[in-house]
C-alpha cells in the first residue's frame, strides 16, 4: 500500500463534545482524571476552551475558566491546547473594543492556548484583524475558520476566494467550519482539493454527525488533501457532537493514512469517559435525542444545538405544535438576511426571528434589536446584500455603516476595570466582568465572598 501524508487529529472531548450534546455542562472535575492521559494519546491538539466553555463555566459550573485553563494546561503539558474564538465577539455577544480583544489574546495566551481558531459569523474578515495580530505578537497559532454554509452564493469559488483572502491576512492554518453538519462528501472533497490548490498553509475541516454523513465526509477529504481533522472521542461522539475519534482513525489507517495516535491510550481514554456518559444519560444531562442523526439538517441547515433549543424554548412556551413550521420559517429569514452562516450569534438571531415570525402570524410584525443592529452593519458585511426595501421596512432611514463596526468603538478596558472596582484583583478578573457583565460580577461576588458553609447547606435543605 501507497505510504500517505499523516492526518493530524483534533479532540474536541473537553469543548465542542460536550457543548454540543449537553450544553457545555462537564465540570473540571470530570475531566481532571483523564487529562494526563489525553496528553500522551498523541493528538494533534485538544480542543478545551472558547466557545461556551466560558460562559458555562461561570453560569452554570461556578468555576473561574481561566482557572481551569491553567490546570488543563498543568495536567496536559505536551499536547497543543487549542480554542474557539468569535473574533471581535470573543466569546460574548457583542463586539468588544480593540483593547479588551488585546488583553483577552494576551491572558489566554500566557495561560496555555497554543491555537486559536478564530472565526466570525459572517466571515467579514476585518472582524478578526485585531485578534489574528494579537495571537501572531505572542507567538501562537492563528487559525482562521470560514464559516461554512450552503446557499445559491455559497460555491467552492466562493470559499476558494476566502481561503486566499485568509492566507494572504497572515493566518497560520485555516479551517473549514462546519457547525451545522451539512458538508456532504461530495462537496467536502471538491472544496478542501480547490482550497490545496490555491494555497499553502494547512487545512483542518470541522464538522458535527448531527446529518449522519460526517464519518464519510471526513474521510474524502483527507482524500482530498486535508492535513487535519476535528473528532470527539465515541462516548461523547456522533450525534450533535464530532464524529467518534477510534472509528475514523481505525478507517484512515485502513486507507494508508497515519494518524500518529496511541489505539491503548486511545481505548483508555474511550472507557473512562464511557462511565461518563452513563452518568450524564441518567442525570438527564444528555438527551438521548442528541445521540441520534438528523438528516433534515442538510434541508433547514440548522445546526444540532439550535435544533434542540429552539424545540426546548417552544415547548415551554406552549406553542411545540409549532415546531416545523419555525423550521420551514428559517431559510426564509435567512435569505431575508442576505444568507449569514447559522453560527453564534447569527444562528440565535435568524432562530428567534422565525420563531417570532410563525409565532405572531405575521412576517417581522415584532424584530429583535440585534436583527435591526444586523441591518445597519453593526455585526459586519452580509454575505449576500440585503434587499433595500426589506432594510428600510424594519430599520427606516438608520444610517448603515460600510467600515469595520470596531472602529467605532472607543477603548474600554480601563472603564470596565473602574465599573467592577474591588470584585476585580486583575485583569482577567475585569475579562470576566466585560464578556458578561451581569453573570460575571455574581461570579465573582461569590467566588471572592463565598458563603458561609452554614448558610450553603441550608439552602440545600
Amino acid at each position: 500500500m501507497e505510504s500517505k501524508h499523516i492526518v493530524g487529529i483534533t479532540e474536541t472531548v473537553l469543548r465542542d463534545a460536550h457543548q454540543s450534546l449537553m450544553a457545555t455542562r462537564m465540570p473540571f472535575s470530570d475531566m481532571e482524571p483523564i487529562l494526563p492521559v489525553l496528553d500522551q494519546v498523541g493528538y494533534a491538539s485538544l480542543e478545551c476552551w472558547g466557545g461556551a466553555t466560558f460562559d458555562a463555566c461561570i453560569r452554570f459550573l461556578n468555576e473561574n475558566p481561566w482557572e481551569r485553563l491553567r490546570k488543563i494546561k498543568k495536567l496536559a503539558p505536551n499536547t497543543p491546547l487549542q480554542m474557539l474564538l468569535r473574533g471581535q465577539n470573543l466569546l460574548g455577544y457583542r463586539h468588544y473594543a480593540d483593547d479588551v480583544v488585546e488583553k483577552f489574546v494576551e491572558k489566554a495566551a500566557i495561560n496555555g492556548i497554543d491555537i486559536f481558531r478564530i472565526f466570525d459569523a459572517l466571515n467579514d474578515f476585518r472582524n478578526l484583524q485585531k485578534s489574528i495580530e494579537m495571537v501572531k505578537k505572542f507567538g501562537k497559532e492563528a487559525q482562521v475558520a470560514i464559516a461554512y454554509t450552503t446557499s445559491p452564493i455559497h460555491t467552492v469559488e466562493y470559499y476558494v476566494e476566502l481561503a486566499k483572502e485568509i492566507q494572504a491576512i497572515g493566518a497560520d492554518s485555516i479551517c473549514v467550519k462546519d457547525m451545522a453538519g451539512v458538508l456532504t462528501p461530495g462537496d467536502g472533497y471538491r472544496l478542501v482539493k480547490a482550497i490545496k490548490e490555491q494555497v499553502t498553509i494547512p487545512v483542518i475541516v470541522h464538522t458535527h454527525a448531527t446529518s449522519g454523513l460526517s464519518q464519510i465526509t471526513l474521510q474524502k477529504v483527507v482524500e482530498a488533501g486535508a492535513d487535519r481533522v476535528d473528532t470527539a472521542i465515541s462516548p461523547l461522539g456522533e450525534g450533535t457532537s464530532q464524529p467518534a475519534t477510534e472509528s475514523l482513525m481505525i478507517s484512515l489507517e485502513e486507507a494508508g493514512y497515519s494518524t500518529g495516535l496511541n489505539k491503548e491510550k486511545l481505548e483508555e481514554v474511550a472507557n473512562y469517559f464511557r462511565g461518563l456518559r452513563d452518568k450524564y444519560l441518567q442525570s438527564g444531562m444528555i438527551d438521548p435525542k442528541m445521540l441520534m442523526a438528523d438528516p433534515r439538517a442538510l434541508i433547514y441547515q440548522v445546526p444540532g444545538g439550535m435544533l434542540s433549543n429552539m424545540y426546548s424554548q417552544l415547548k415551554q412556551a406552549g406553542f411545540e405544535s409549532k415546531y416545523e413550521e419555525v423550521l420551514a420559517e428559517v431559510p426564509r429569514v435567512r435569505k431575508d438576511l442576505g444568507y449569514p452562516p447559522l453560527v453564534t450569534p447569527m444562528s440565535q438571531m435568524v432562530g428567534t426571528q422565525a420563531t417570532m415570525n410563525v409565532i405572531t402570524g405575521e412576517r417581522y410584525k415584532m424584530v429583535s434589536n440585534e436583527v435591526k443592529n444586523y441591518l445597519v452593519g453593526k455585526y459586519g458585511k452580509s454575505p449576500v446584500p440585503v434587499d433595500d426595501a426589506f432594510r428600510r421596512n424594519i430599520v427606516g432611514d438608520a444610517t448603515v455603516i460600510h467600515h469595520r463596526p470596531a472602529d467605532d468603538l472607543a477603548a474600554e478596558f480601563d472603564q470596565l476595570t473602574e465599573e467592577i472596582g474591588e470584585l476585580s484583583k486583575n485583569d482577567e478578573d475585569t475579562l470576566i466582568y466585560a464578556l458578561f457583565p451581569e453573570v460575571g460580577k455574581n461570579f465573582l461576588k461569590n467566588y471572592y465572598q463565598p458563603e458561609p458553609e452554614v448558610v450553603r447547606i441550608k439552602a440545600y435543605l
